[in-house]
């Protein structure tokens, strides 16, 4: 079994998610006694956040440089266990010797075997509005439709305040349902859940066409690389 470098801390929530879903997938599919062969390197978010908020994404590159270059030194390769921080996956992976396995990536592939064309996409205002997420889900053949200014807002608002400090609400999972039906009223066939935490109130219960958790996804790509010869 490869050893499974995972980057997190941002958020620890979305991070505990990943640990769990390895741990859980692993025994499903080995039985027995076995876990994943992991290295977590947890950072913290509060310090992330501060340079988001104000637009220091190079500075934020660098930190998570270093770190990458300190996950290399045990691991196989990098899980990066957040949606939003790819947008730095080119910086973050500058001169380190192992790969990285790209969260949009991952997504896309499972979404275009599926048959769909038309993901609409919940995230951070950061995943929504940017090009670095949305070009990959194109580049595969997708279609990825957005929320409007003011969803992309209260959705960006829920993430920060409530899901990474690990509250949910019925309130808030009421709004993302309400946010998710819109999409598919504009057209989208199915939903990405395009940050590591939605999957805290959205899942295939509550939304009305096909989801993708890409927490899941992200964790099932990374065990079956894990055990590949």
């Amino acid at each position: 079994m490869k050893t499974i470098g995972i980057l997190g801390g941002m958020s620890a929530a979305s991070t505990q998610t990943y640990y769990r879903q390895l741990c859980e997938l692993t025994r499903q599919r080995l039985g027995g006694l076995h876990s994943p062969e992991l290295l977590i390197r947890s950072l913290d978010f509060a310090r992330i956040e501060q340079l988001q908020a104000s637009g220091q994404w190079a500075a934020a590159g660098e930190i998570l440089n270093r770190e990458a270059h300190a996950l290399a030194r045990g691991a196989d390769f990098i899980v990066l266990a957040t949606n939003t921080m790819h947008k730095l996956a080119e910086t973050m992976m500058k001169d380190v010797a192992v790969p990285l396995l790209h969260i949009a990536d991952a997504t896309a592939e499972r979404i275009v075997a599926s048959g769909l064309r038309a993901p609409g996409l919940i995230a951070t205002a950061f995943t929504m509005e940017q090009q670095f997420y949305r070009q990959r889900l194109e580049t595969a053949g997708l279609q990825p439709l957005i929320p409007a200014n003011d969803d992309r807002a209260r959705v960006h608002q829920i993430i920060y305040d409530e899901l990474c400090k690990d509250i949910t609400t019925a309130a808030s999972r009421e709004a993302f349902v309400q946010v998710a039906e819109r999409l598919v009223a504009q057209g989208a066939d199915c939903m990405i859940l395009g940050c590591t935490e939605v999957g805290m109130l959205l899942n295939q219960g509550n939304v009305s066409v096909p989801v993708f958790d890409t927490t899941l996804i992200h964790c099932e790509a990374a065990l079956a690389l894990a055990l590949t010869p």
